[in-house]
């Protein structure tokens, strides 16, 4: 499936005129429908959208300004240029004022009028590419390379760039914070797609009945919230690929839809009977078992087997530990900024190596980013990290002091003299949260500031 053809609506009361100007577009190549005057325009607007508008002013039964008042509210994306044989300023102005892009005064020149068609089209162009620049924004910054020597995750993105030039669906099978984006992201740098959008929606971050209108779009008035018709992010991905993270979440009044989507190229918005075209590659990522939620009928297995042509599998974490040394260079590098960064302690790095990591790169990448900010010093030791304290080594809960054993004047900081004196109060009452309060002089509230603020967690 190609791209539409522009299509441009004249409207004009005068039968030669509309003739000679459908002819003219034509031959340049748009698509053409033509209304006699504003009654029958708003008819045509029913069946289809349009990309632009050539709009007579004086017309019977509506007339050009009340067409355009009609017209702009519901399908702000269709530019307007006026064609009117009368010269007035209160009238051009009014027309601009209501959303026309330019006021033509007949008679004008062939070359000039598509001079101007050429411009609107360029600011329509314009406008629809901010809509997907402000959509790029909003998602999360995702680096550009992808950093592994794990040969279970290189196998991986060996089949994703192999998959990456073909059109087939696919999908991303893995546990929460392992990278889905990133390899969707990586799939579409490697297609032919490549120059065109990707657009992204978490299907669980968006409320079931709302999540129809994100994929497809809106007519104004389809909903309490719906003042104007909107663009769904499958019209804004047209030719680019569209990825669609934690499909297992997508309700199943909304599943069919996808599929009728991906069977056919044709959607509708979410109060409209015109179907739409859109080029879109599909990549789909979920943290759950489909082929289970299929047999427990919670997903459609229609829409399984379309969604899974290839099938990628991503490792978790602690399968891929060896990554672990390169993931935290990485982030320190890119958490610090201007400055040099940190280095990392060999006991503080082991912590790591041990630890279970069921949030994946993405709770590695929150400890890492935590600790660059709040360590004092230019090395990060395992004080710093926040991770729960039985990953910690008994015989390690600070790396400056051990058990807690500090006298006074030993020469470490108050926040580490505080931190110890409070977790040796803790392990003496058994983890007794009343009389450890009671002892240290504070209220148990204070204490749990307290836990928190040193990152003690449960002590006994």
């Amino acid at each position: 499936m190609g791209k539409q053809p522009i299509s441009i609506l004249a409207v004009d009361d005068c039968e030669d005129f509309l003739d000679a100007l459908s002819h003219m577009l034509e031959q340049e190549g748009y698509e053409v429908a033509k209304a006699a005057d504003g009654v029958e325009a708003l008819a045509l607007f029913q069946t289809q959208p349009f990309d632009l508008m050539l709009l007579d002013v004086n017309m019977p039964r509506l007339n050009g300004l009340e067409l355009l008042k009609c017209i702009k509210p519901r399908h702000g994306d269709c530019e307007v240029i006026v064609l009117s044989a009368v010269d007035e300023v209160k009238i051009a102005v009014e027309c601009m004022k209501h959303g026309a892009y330019y006021y033509v005064t007949k008679p004008y020149s062939s070359s000039e009028l598509l001079y101007l068609i050429e411009r609107a089209l360029e600011r329509k162009k314009l406008l629809f590419l901010n809509k997907v620049f402000k959509a790029e924004l909003s998602r999360r910054a995702l680096s550009s390379h992808i950093i592994s020597r794990n040969r279970g995750f290189l196998e991986m993105l060996d089949l994703a760039e192999r998959s990456a030039p073909s059109d087939s669906t696919i999908l991303i099978e893995g546990a929460s914070g392992t990278g889905k984006e990133l390899v969707a992201n990586f799939i579409h740098a490697n297609s032919s797609r490549k120059t065109q959008s990707f657009m992204a929606l978490n299907c669980s971050s968006i409320p079931e009945t709302l999540i129809e209108s994100e994929l497809f779009g809106h007519e104004k008035g389809a909903f309490t919230d719906a003042t104007s018709t909107e663009q769904g992010l499958v019209e804004m991905a047209d030719g680019g690929t569209l990825f669609l993270d934690e499909i297992g979440e997508m309700s199943l009044t909304v599943q069919p839809k996808v599929l009728r989507f991906l069977q056919t190229g044709e959607f509708r918005r979410v109060g409209s009977n015109k179907n739409l075209k859109a080029d879109v590659r599909i990549v789909s990522a979920t943290n759950k078992d489909l082929r289970q939620e299929a047999v427990a009928r919670r997903f459609r297995e229609d829409l399984l087997f379309r969604l899974n042509v290839i099938t990628l599998q991503l490792p978790s974490l602690r399968e891929r530990k060896d990554d672990i040394p390169l993931l935290v260079n990485h982030f320190l590098r890119q958490h610090a900024g201007a400055k040099e960064p940190k280095r990392l302690d060999e006991r503080a790095l082991e912590v790591l190596m041990k630890y279970d990591w069921p949030g994946n790169v993405r709770e590695l990448e929150n400890v890492m980013e935590r600790a660059v900010i709040l360590s004092q010093d230019d090395v990060i030791y395992f004080d710093d990290l926040a991770l729960p304290l039985k990953s910690r080594p008994a015989h390690d809960l600070s790396s400056k002091v051990a058990n807690a054993g500090i006298q006074a004047g030993s020469p470490v900081s108050m926040t580490e003299m505080q931190r110890a004196h409070v977790a040796g109060v803790l392990r003496a009452v058994s983890g007794n949260k009343e009389v450890a309060a009671k002892i240290l002089g504070m209220s148990v509230k204070t204490l749990y500031s307290k836990m928190q603020a040193y990152n003690l967690g449960e002590v006994h």
